[in-house]
């Protein structure tokens, strides 16, 4: 009590000071605090990259580097060009701040809610490391967000990377550009960009970030022959495609995927400039945003109005909440050719995914419910084994219909399509690991009956009071560090087990083990227990 009761004493003792002095004494304050915070700036820590010095901060026992420019502004003439290599400054630059998140239009309810403006500027990256890391050659973990690829940012408070940097890791989040800024095709861009990657500009910035680590992540004590992504819902859809993509090799050695599926059942992607029976091309989704924003012709002139339009009009209402409605004026990923060159779940079926240890997994009650208005409907999906899915789903006859279409949505759209990435990798004797997250905070047991979508990151990340703040329990703390230590081991070594964890056995597709993170607050390794439910919604799939 001693310290507010001095502080209380002391201003009321200042009303009773002549105003000159009271001015005089907070000009003197003021002048102190910005001395301090100067000294503090000049204290933090410095690094020289390929485009100049960045100097850091120390926040929770790390170093912390925020902000970094990986590419030039995608704005003006290079809004829907690939990214370009960033200008190098003379002075050292502050790194002490996130940069702009990119252009979107956010949503309430967001499980990973912004702490920063967007901005069209916003090719931006943050790092994390041990204090005074510089010549070490440590393991390196880059994070890719989620957002449907029309929300996110690496600002979030939940993305911290400061307990993989306490734990001896370098982290790494960066930016990508957003729905419309990062993927979009026309007549006029394929005559421009002709024989270059385009469309996909958000998975070019996410390669581009790579090439940004490869290059200096030395510079910071990391290990450019040691890198591992990893990323969650569209993030984690995002490693998928660079597990098959040919402009992504080389650019890392481990890979873990959050909820981000693996078939082609969540975002079916067009092709870039043939329109099918069921989905028009990119480029005429691109022709018919113009047309929606008043702008007609498909030629330089077009494409001249399209991109002297503001950044809000380019984001035109579009969000997770909202997308659904813009199929006929948004790609989203589009098969092009050279970044994409085929469907994912194609690439993986076909071996071409590249051969590196895996983590791969999803929520209990993940991306659902499927819609159907009763039981017959929603079983019906299951074709000739719909009564045999009706007893395996529901043996009792007496579950809920929403209870069914959540848990029949999850293993269709992201456990089995988790499953089937591991068993692709696995067959090349990579190492593989299946984990399925059930565990609900405690504050969320009245609300959830399992784990939705998106609440196993800040488990992972070891952010949870980050997340729940003040009602965040012992258990919940307890499970996050269990989590998190497997995410760290296998980032250091391409295993997650390690000295006082429970055993996660090894994928293969005779074993069918994983790890569950259980409701009870434990990890459990063993048979899938739902292997039957599993198999039947594989055969389902194909």
């Amino acid at each position: 009590m001693r310290k507010p009761i001095l502080a209380a004493l002391a201003g009321a003792f200042s009303l009773f000071l002549p105003f000159s002095l009271q001015a005089s004494q907070q000009a003197h304050h003021q002048a102190a605090h910005k001395k301090a915070a100067a000294a503090a700036a000049h204290a933090g820590p410095v690094v020289r990259i390929a485009s100049g010095r960045v100097r850091g901060k120390v926040e929770r026992g790390v170093d912390a580097f925020l902000g970094i420019p990986f590419a030039q502004p995608p704005i003006g003439k290079l809004r829907w060009r690939a990214p370009q290599p960033v200008k190098g400054w003379d002075n050292i630059r502050s790194a002490t701040q996130y940069g702009p998140d990119c252009m979107q239009l956010p949503f309430p309810g967001d499980a990973a809610p912004l702490g920063n403006t967007p901005s069209e500027n916003c090719l931006y990256l943050n790092v994390w490391r041990p204090r005074n890391a510089t010549g070490k050659h440590l393991p390196v973990m880059v994070w890719i967000y989620g957002g449907g690829f029309v929300n996110g940012g690496s600002s979030p408070s939940v993305y911290d990377g400061y307990r993989f940097a306490q734990d001896g890791l370098v982290f790494v989040s960066f930016n990508y550009r957003l729905g419309r800024f990062g993927f979009f095709a026309f007549p006029a861009l394929l005559k421009e960009q002709q024989g270059q990657p385009l469309g996909n500009y958000a998975f070019l910035d996410q390669i581009a970030a790579l090439k940004w680590v490869q290059q200096n992540i030395g510079q910071f004590g990391g290990d450019p022959n040691q890198v591992t992504i990893f990323g969650e819902s569209a993030g984690g859809m995002s490693v998928n495609m660079l597990m098959t993509s040919p402009l992504a090799r080389g650019l890392f050695e481990r890979a873990m995927v959050e909820s981000g599926g693996g078939r082609d059942n969540i975002l079916p992607p067009p092709q870039l400039n043939t329109s099918t029976a069921t989905r028009p091309s990119a480029v005429q989704l691109g022709v018919n945003f113009a047309r929606h924003m008043g702008i007609h012709g498909t030629g330089a002139a077009a494409l001249a109005a399209l991109r002297r339009l503001s950044a809000h009009q380019i984001v035109d209402g579009i969000n997770m909440a909202s997308m659904g409605k813009q199929r006929d004026i948004y790609s989203g990923p589009m098969i092009d050719g050279k970044i994409m060159p085929e469907p994912v779940e194609q690439a993986y079926k076909e071996g071409k995914e590249v051969a590196v240890p895996i983590v791969t997994g999803a929520n209990s009650m993940d991306i659902g419910p499927l819609p159907a208005a009763n039981e017959q409907q929603l079983f019906s999906s299951f074709g000739a084994q719909s009564q045999e899915a009706q007893q395996l789903f529901d043996p009792s006859g007496k579950a809920k219909l929403m209870a069914l279409r959540e848990r029949v949505g999850s293993e269709r759209i992201m456990l089995e399509p988790a499953r089937f990435v591991a068993a692709s990798v696995a067959q090349k004797g990579q190492p593989t690991y299946v984990y399925r997250f059930s565990y609900v905070a405690t504050s969320m047991r009245p609300k959830w009956p399992g784990a939705p979508h998106a609440t196993e990151i800040p488990f992972a990340f070891d952010t949870v009071r980050f997340h729940y703040g003040k009602k965040t329990s012992a258990q919940d703390e307890q499970m996050a560090r269990t989590m998190h230590a497997y995410w760290v081991n296998f980032a250091k070594t391409g295993n997650p087990n390690g000295a006082g964890l429970a055993h996660w056995p090894r994928y293969s597709q005779q074993g069918d083990g994983l790890m569950i993170f259980t409701p009870q607050g434990t990890a459990t390794g063993g048979r899938d227990p739902w292997e039957k439910q599993m198999n039947l919604v594989e055969k389902s799939q194909k």
